[in-house]
């Protein structure tokens, strides 16, 4: 498929991304306006204000649009004018009847407020500059920038930004988040992407090596549910290595290589977990990324949208959880043409969680009733086999973190304790994860005596796993006992934990 023109700002000369319809840029755009008499302008002290900067920060915009207009002394009809968002949007975004989530008009309403770039990372078109020691690569402002055509160039520019030895320092990756990342879910909803095949000196892929090599990443999916990430990362990042150089030497038709993208997207998102899982943040996005473009060369959505789940945890995980549900929106949104209930519910299930880590009870409830019903359909020929984990131990799992984040102790125990029951036996480390926060509820919800019983239980597994992630969790069922640590069974359980924290460091 013949890829568009890019295409450059008439009057600067920067490139202009595929949702800009004009021939100028956003801010030649502006300059470019007649002058209004008595126009409307934001003081400078507004953008300098604490609530303002924390609206921002948190993606608020109906809260951005009301403190503005207070602190600015301004009206509706003024942020209107220089927005382009009518008057009667604008007081429903404000008053929460509406929600802007569409990113063209996201990009308008902070675009026309003139929003200080250090506050917003706007997905705006910028001209490409190369990386060097000070200034770090930027995944919105090169050959990542996801406004560009996804190629099988810039897929390949995504692995080579994620896996060990690559022309990207990882340490310098800088991620995507809030209007960055939405932007990229935005067009990997929208983009077309390029055919990947290969007709080169290189041998052609075999149906038997595609096979071995999507068994290797089955066998490390395994790993992990049994014993943790612990050195998966490595492993998977190896293994990306090898898939790599498969892509850029061999010789396949494009049938094949929408078999090989997809090995590739599964491994990604794999080795981007097993990089959360252990601690590696940053990293963890660079692979999930990197997994979102191999899954549009795959077409296969439901490739996607499993990288979008994890995107999901990492959101609600680090701090952002509007991006989670952002995430998890856009991947249900895509996977609605094709049947696939366990795919469906999981994603509601990362919905919920960044819901309730925002406080939003209703939305976090309703999202999860929806699992539970998808869930209880059964598997369908559509559901990946990726996704066999997926059962009602999961949702109750899910369901019972909710219920830990929005201050409901007891009905976390509730969930929790019927996820234990209702759990894979093998799946080792989901079951260290429930026990811990169910721990952490009962000591919550009043019952030291019995949360330290279920924190020991809890250790049994620890003691075997290596998860950053279980540490964390593990960290904070102890928390929980300061208050009580002089009594016989906190500091049995505190002196336990510490032994097994000493082991991790």
């Amino acid at each position: 498929m013949a890829q568009q023109a890019a295409r450059h700002c008439s009057q600067c000369g920067c490139l202009l991304s595929q949702y800009n319809p004009d021939e100028w840029c956003a801010g030649c755009a502006r300059s470019r306006r007649p002058a209004v008499v008595n126009a409307p302008r934001i003081p400078e002290r507004v953008w300098q204000d604490a609530e303002v900067r924390g609206a921002l920060a948190t993606w608020d915009f109906g809260k951005v649009s009301r403190l503005i207009r207070q602190r600015g002394s301004l009206r509706q009809d003024d942020l209107a004018q220089l927005t382009g968002l009518s008057q009667a949007f604008l007081s429903m975004l404000e008053s929460g009847a509406r929600r802007l989530t569409n990113i063209d008009k996201i990009i308008e309403f902070l675009t026309g407020l003139d929003t200080p770039a250090d506050l917003v990372p706007l997905p705006l078109p910028r001209r490409a500059t190369p990386a060097t020691e000070h200034q770090p690569r930027n995944l919105l402002t090169d050959d990542l920038d996801p406004a560009l055509p996804w190629t099988a160039s810039r897929m390949v520019a995504a692995l080579n930004g994620a896996v060990g030895g690559g022309s990207v320092d990882r340490r310098k990756f800088i991620t995507a988040s809030g209007i960055a990342l939405t932007a990229y879910v935005h067009h990997w909803g929208v983009e077309e992407a390029e055919p990947l095949q290969r007709a080169g000196k290189g041998s052609r892929i075999s149906d038997d090596l595609l096979d071995k090599l999507q068994g290797t990443t089955d066998h490390l999916r395994i790993m992990d549910a049994s014993s943790g990430s612990g050195t998966l990362t490595d492993m998977g990042d190896a293994h990306l290595e090898l898939l790599k150089r498969i892509l850029k030497r061999a010789s396949y038709s494009e049938a094949t290589g929408r078999k090989l993208a997809a090995i590739v997207a599964d491994t990604a998102t794999q080795t981007g977990w097993f990089a959360f899982d252990s601690g590696q943040h940053d990293l963890a996005q660079a692979y999930l990324l990197a997994a979102l473009r191999a899954a549009k060369a795959s077409g296969d959505v439901r490739l996607g949208a499993g990288a979008l789940s994890y995107i999901a945890i990492h959101g609600y995980s680090t701090g952002r959880p509007r991006d989670a549900v952002s995430a998890a929106r856009a991947a249900r949104e895509r996977v609605k043409e094709v049947t696939a209930p366990s795919l469906e519910a999981m994603l509601l299930t990362r919905q919920a969680r960044g819901h309730a880590k925002l406080g939003e009870q209703k939305a976090a409830l309703r999202a999860l009733g929806q699992a539970a019903e998808l869930c209880a359909r059964g598997r369908s020929e559509n559901d990946p086999s990726w996704l066999y984990w997926i059962n009602e131990g999961e949702i109750h799992g899910q369901a019972g973190s909710c219920h830990l984040d929005l201050g409901n102790p007891q009905g976390a125990i509730d969930s929790l304790i019927r996820a234990r029951d209702a759990l894979n036996p093998s799946d080792l480390r989901t079951r260290a994860l429930i026990l811990s926060r169910a721990a952490t509820a009962q000591i919550r919800g009043g019952d030291a005596e019995a949360g330290c019983a279920t924190g020991h239980e809890a250790m049994d597994l620890a003691e075997r796993l290596q998860s950053a992630r279980l540490t964390e969790h593990v960290d904070a069922m102890t928390n929980e006992l300061t208050p009580i640590s002089h009594t016989p069974y906190a500091r049995e359980l505190l002196e336990r934990a510490a032994v097994v924290t000493r082991m991790r460091s």
